[in-house]
């Protein structure tokens, strides 16, 4: 069976939880290219379903954000944007930042907060609830 046949692919591990207006999707772990895509689609199908206006990322798992992962992310952001949702990525170790700092990455046109709790507070300042 081919490699693109979802029921034969590794279930991702990632959690995606509804919380009010928001979407709230935990990295569990590092994540492949072909992973990452699909947290992606996935996401930003799920925008569309639950009708969210704020998504939260977090990263805390994750000791590496490559220029690829970096990508997804930002391109994440701009995608849910257009779906009518502001994105946050939440958890980037500070070993991580510094990484992506000395390398040139950015994960703009998302927002990006400490935690999960400075995540949400953002959100409701922004989506205005």
């Amino acid at each position: 069976m081919a490699d693109t046949d979802t029921d034969t692919q590794e279930p991702l591990r990632v959690s995606i939880l509804a919380q009010g207006g928001n979407l709230i999707a935990s990295i569990h772990t590092a994540l492949d290219d072909g992973q990452l895509v699909r947290f992606q689609h996935n996401l930003i199908d799920q925008i569309g379903r639950q009708r969210a206006r704020g998504v939260i990322i977090d990263v805390a798992a994750l000791d590496v954000i490559d220029s690829f992962a970096s990508h997804t992310l930002r391109t994440l952001g701009a995608a849910a944007r257009l779906r009518g949702a502001q994105t946050v990525i939440v958890g980037i170790k500070p070993t991580v930042a510094i990484a992506m700092v000395n390398l040139g990455l950015s994960l703009e046109p998302a927002h990006t907060a400490l935690d999960l709790e400075e995540g949400l507070a953002f959100l409701d300042r922004t989506i205005g609830r």
